[in-house]
């Protein structure tokens, strides 16, 4: 038994899935930000999206990331990386 596979099939779910992903870094961005600790709000305030990559650029980035809050006792990294793998799947299973 042979399968065709031609590109005009191929070329459309591809397209999407590529769209989909391009979106990826700053739908992780917002999300990291939603779950940031809010006291003053700068911590908030100070994190970027620069190209893909998010920079939190204040002192005490890396306790609050390490879980040294109450509101994100996970810190940010370990739920944001979740949330990426969740959103790879559903773009896949499309």
């Amino acid at each position: 038994m042979a399968v065709k596979i031609t590109r005009n099939r191929i070329s459309p779910s591809l397209g999407k899935i590529e769209m989909k992903v391009k979106k990826l870094p700053k739908e992780a961005y917002d999300f990291w930000k939603k779950v940031t600790p809010i006291k003053t709000g700068n911590a908030r305030r100070r994190t970027r999206l620069q190209g893909r990559k998010i920079k939190a650029n204040y002192n005490y980035a890396v306790p609050l990331d390490d879980g040294h809050s109450r509101q994100a006792p996970q810190g940010m990294s370990k739920p944001t990386e979740q949330y990426i793998k969740r959103r790879l799947q559903r773009i896949m299973r499309k």
